[in-house]
């Protein structure tokens, strides 16, 4: 009992100690003031979010007026940020935003959708200095998009003027930025600024080309004038627009208008418009659009994913009452990929006492599948981690190694219960590591080898498989001028 209580009385002790915000509120003003201004030296970035928050203390306006300063700051800055900076300004930029959403938002709506007009403003010369390759500037950007559609509803910006403002940033913006903003915008621009934003749009691509626009196109490609190009390019965007307002007006005709009949087909396109279709009740439309491009998928050579039409058709049969067909069709999905998320499907639609016969039937289907490693991802991610062991106790030599996403996973699922199986696993990608002399896997290979070792004490019979001693002995055996992977190993 004294034992416990003194437990009890050093873990109490422990926890008034530890770093977290309710400790630190104990504190007091005064010492975390001296705490942050300790924090901040030497850091212009910590100096700065601390400025904003003094102002954010002062009132959204005051805030609103340095967020406007740093927003100038970054439009003048003209220095390459490379990847080892990108993340504080990724950083930087979230922080301006969330400022805006948090300190201006609730007090403002029209500032708050300026100065987010004026971040999204920013990207050209953001990206213009950066390479964005991770995504994760388009992520910030994007989440502008989304601080926009919270308050569209409660801006007073006439609704023609913003129309056109809308248009005008539309048709300048070279990396996407406004990306959505119609549909963000929509609350604001209501029908009247809907209206005038397809008037305005058609008004703009029939200008003709300027003799500035001809100049700055020339010389790219031959086989299409500068005019010509840039024609072609307003009509894109002309199309791009006037779907985006079909769709905030919930016209799903004037959206498929922006498609060709053969572009309907196409598996990036066809999911969106029946989806659009589904929405609006006409389920046998959608069922249409569907079935075409499922056909036309059939008869291409290069087949893509169909994992967003395939959703779209089984809610299309779904709502249609055709339940017997969706079964039959999940099992198919089943049993040519593997998909797990179809067969549960598939097993849910059964009647009682008939889902544990069809599973069995399905998992011996899969030990029976022809990719060894799908099935074996398969079976991991069911779990059926007896079945999967087996598969690669009995195929063990037909194993890809190089199938590394899928072997590593699974060889992970599988130690703690069947060690012996995730041990060949392993095997076979530092095999394939070590023949193939892919030296950027060496590290990953060495890795497995330690985990093969850990692995060894919990074997007790490695049937007709070589031990872990006779394993290392047959690679360094084979592989011994192989310094780089042996290095590894040695650490």
């Amino acid at each position: 009992m004294q034992i416990s209580l003194d437990l009890n009385a050093i873990s109490s002790a422990m926890s008034k100690k530890t770093l977290n915000k309710s400790n630190l509120e104990t504190l007091g003003a005064e010492t975390l003031a001296a705490l942050v201004m300790d924090l901040v030296q030497g850091s212009a970035a910590l100096q700065r979010r601390a400025r904003l928050e003094i102002s954010a203390a002062q009132g959204p306006n005051d805030i609103a007026a340095d967020i406007r300063k740093r927003f100038a700051t970054l439009r003048r800055s003209t220095t390459f940020v490379g990847w080892r900076k990108q993340k504080a300004l990724v950083k930087d930029l979230d922080g301006l935003l969330r400022m805006i959403e948090t300190n201006i938002a609730p007090h403002n709506a029209d500032d708050a959708f300026d100065l987010l007009w004026s971040f999204l403003q920013l990207a050209s010369s953001v990206y213009e200095r950066t390479d964005d390759s991770s995504g994760t500037l388009g992520v910030v950007f994007r989440d502008a998009i989304d601080a926009i559609a919270a308050i569209s509803f409660r801006i007073t910006v006439d609704s023609k003027t913003l129309a056109e403002r809308i248009l005008d940033a539309v048709t300048d913006a070279g990396y996407g930025e406004f990306d959505g903003v119609i549909s963000a915008t929509a609350g604001a621009l209501g029908d009247e600024g809907l209206e005038h934003m397809k008037a305005v749009t058609n008004a703009w691509a029939d200008v003709p080309p300027s003799a500035d626009e001809v100049d700055r196109y020339s010389g790219f490609g031959l086989s299409m004038s500068a005019a010509d190009r840039i024609r072609r390019n307003k009509e894109l965007t002309k199309s791009i627009i006037l779907a985006d307002v079909a769709d905030a007006q919930g016209d799903v005709d004037a959206y498929m208008a922006r498609y060709s009949p053969e572009q309907l087909t196409y598996g990036t396109i066809a999911p969106r418009v029946a989806r659009r279709l589904l929405d609006a009740g006409r389920v046998d439309d959608a069922m249409i659009v569907v079935g075409r491009a499922m056909a036309a998928d059939v008869e291409n050579s290069y087949r893509l994913s169909r994992y967003d039409l395939n959703l779209v058709y089984e809610e299309c049969l779904e709502r249609q009452g055709k339940s017997e067909e969706l079964r039959e069709y999940l099992w198919q999905s089943f049993a040519e990929t593997l998909d797990a998320e179809s067969l549960r499907k598939h097993l849910k639609l059964l009647p009682d006492f008939d889902d544990s016969e069809a599973e069995e039937k399905a998992l011996e289907l899969a030990e029976a599948f022809p990719d060894l490693e799908a099935a074996i991802g398969f079976l991991v991610l069911w779990p059926a981690l007896a079945r999967a062991a087996r598969m690669v106790l009995s195929r063990a030599d037909d194993l890809d190694g190089n199938r590394y996403e899928g072997l590593t996973p699974a060889a992970d699922a599988l130690s703690e219960k069947q060690p012996l199986a995730a041990v060949l696993l392993r095997r076979a990608m530092i095999k394939d590591a070590l023949n193939g002399a892919k030296s950027k896997r060496y590290r990953y290979a060495a890795r497995h080898l330690a985990e093969c070792q850990s692995s060894d004490a919990t074997i007790d019979d490695y049937g007709s498989f070589p031990g872990h001693g006779a394993f290392v002995a047959y690679l360094k055996q084979k592989h011994q001028r192989k310094s780089g992977f042996w290095e590894l190993v040695d650490e």
